[in-house]
């Protein structure tokens, strides 16, 4: 039985940051066995970013095109490999993660076309007073056009459901 004192000591709370960075490197470890198995080079780069582990594989030497498969079409290999890599972490951490995965630049590159078409969107929805309602898309696209509508003062919403969910942006 533990001591009074013992009783009264709260746990340990590990630092946020350190917890991500652990993610990032479970992440980067269940990542490396998978490129192994599928003999594909890559190196693992970890970060944390907007309270997220960020974790991506990044193209060694003539190998991007081949990365460039696990992205798949329109990034749903991504967003699959994504989630397994989440479910990874949880095994091992017991908790959920909100890990961001990107493959051969990918994400990256998606993240400059939506800042486009948000741009698009807001100078729209500012010109008219209308609400400006955009394609579907998938989570990490809508967080995208989400920040930077509120960036531009605006407002957006999620409207629909998976996989017609989209972002309506409204003015002020």
């Amino acid at each position: 039985m533990a001591s009074p004192a013992e009783q009264d000591t709260p746990p340990v709370e590990v630092p946020v940051t350190r917890r991500l960075e652990e993610e990032g490197e479970i992440a980067a470890d269940y990542l490396e066995e998978l490129l192994d198995i599928a003999d594909l080079d890559g190196d693992i780069d970890i970060d944390v970013e907007h309270g997220r582990a960020a974790v991506a594989v990044v193209a060694e030497g003539g190998s991007e095109r081949a990365l460039r498969r696990l992205a798949g079409k329109d990034g749903e290999v991504l967003d699959a490999l994504q989630e397994l890599t989440r479910l990874a972490v949880q095994a091992k951490t017991g908790e959920r993660s909100r890990l961001m995965l990107d493959v051969a630049g990918y994400r990256a590159a998606r993240r400059v076309e939506l800042m486009a078409v948000a741009a698009i969107a807001i100078a729209k929805a500012k010109e008219t007073g209308e609400p400006v309602a955009l394609e579907p898309m998938n989570p990490f696209e809508r967080k995208v056009v989400h920040d930077a509508v509120a960036d531009a003062g605006l407002v957006s919403d999620s409207d629909g459901v998976e996989p017609m969910r989209h972002v309506v942006v409204r003015p002020a």
